[in-house]
């Protein structure tokens, strides 16, 4: 063609050799990090961040929540085993947060899929307990012993409902009592589901915080798992980091075991004893008493008595008699520092 430029050997080698060559190294762009406040960028913490499980509670408020439900797991275990006369260990596997959806396609069909209201929060939450723990449990309260115990594929008869609505009856007291630290709320069983694909309790893409449990009963072992939705404890959510939790829980529970301790103190029976006064005799006259000899004093018999409880000086008592009996009128306290000379002088 005309006015074309035809490639002579040298030019063909030239460009041979550039294609063989290795590209020159290009410099990425500097990494832009917008923020308020000058950072170096190399001291900066880069996270990858999942926008369909947004983590909307604080590492600190789960492991709050963990510890929280840890003593659930402990008061449930006691009483379990108090109930079925065995041992029954009860402890927290795991606590994750997740969609619903997530945990939902998570779990067996059939299960125990149970629905647990909490006054005042809104909303539920829920409770599932696995078969391979469940008829076990079952089967003792019926008196078997597990050994050659078959956990059939089918949702649970009426009777069998019966029995497992006693078990978590427990399950709720337990968790009342573990949630008091942070505020009194009256968890109560509702509905009774073995499909969890028929169960929704809230939207698909909500966040839900799951406690994880492993249930173990001798010979057999199974898992349990509480779904809380973020809803249902967003009222809360303030109250349940680590610090706050251990000093909420620190006061009540100083506040509810000194009330314990005197309630069980009140129906203490002890032992008074009244001191009008003291003397000192040696050991030959101490032999030579006889029945009728007096022992004289230098206090008057007018004086206060020293009403003692359990050998210690808590009040001075005038001594009298009231209906015919031996009776102490108390007149004041003793502090623990004040001296009482009952050889002859009243008090100092």
């Amino acid at each position: 063609m005309a006015g074309t430029e035809v490639l002579n050997q040298s030019d063909i080698d030239a460009l041979l050799n550039a294609s063989s060559d290795p590209p020159p190294p290009v410099e990425a762009p500097p990494t832009q990090i917008f923020s308020r406040a000058r950072r170096d960028r190399e001291k900066v913490e880069i996270r990858p961040y999942d926008f369909k499980r947004p983590e909307r509670i604080s590492k600190d408020q789960m492991r709050a929540l963990e510890m929280l439900h840890e003593t659930f797991a402990r008061n449930f275990g006691a009483s379990l085993s108090g109930f079925l006369r065995t041992i029954v260990e009860v402890r927290v596997s795991n606590a994750t947060q997740m969609t619903y959806q997530e945990f939902i396609s998570g779990l067996p069909n059939p299960t125990s899929f149970n629905l647990v209201r909490c006054p005042p929060l809104e909303g539920q939450i829920c409770l599932e307990v696995s078969p391979l723990v469940l008829y076990p449990i079952i089967d003792r309260l019926l008196g078997g012993s597990n050994k050659e115990l078959f956990v059939p594929q089918r949702p649970m008869t009426l009777i069998e409902t019966k029995l497992l609505q006693k078990i978590l009856h427990r399950g709720m007291l337990a968790l009342s009592e573990a949630w008091a630290g942070i505020r009194k709320i009256e968890f109560s069983l509702g509905e009774m589901e073995s499909n969890p694909q028929l169960v929704q309790i809230v939207p698909p893409n909500e966040v839900v915080v799951v406690i994880g449990f492993e249930v173990k009963l001798t010979n057999r072992a199974g898992s349990m798992s509480l779904c809380i939705p973020y809803n249902a404890i967003e009222p809360l959510i303030e109250d349940l980091s680590a610090q706050s939790w251990f000093v909420t829980g620190k006061n009540h529970g100083e506040g509810g075991t000194a009330e314990r301790i005197a309630g069980g103190l009140s129906g203490a029976r002890v032992e008074l004893d009244a001191t009008l006064a003291t003397t000192t005799i040696s050991l030959s006259e101490l032999r030579a008493l006889e029945v009728g000899d007096l022992i004289v004093t230098s206090r008057p018999a007018t004086s206060s008595a020293v009403l003692g409880v359990e050998g210690k000086a808590k009040f001075l008592a005038q001594i009298g008699q009231f209906r015919g009996n031996r009776a102490l009128r108390i007149g004041r306290a003793v502090s623990p520092s004040e001296r009482i000379d009952l050889s002859g002088g009243s008090g100092q």
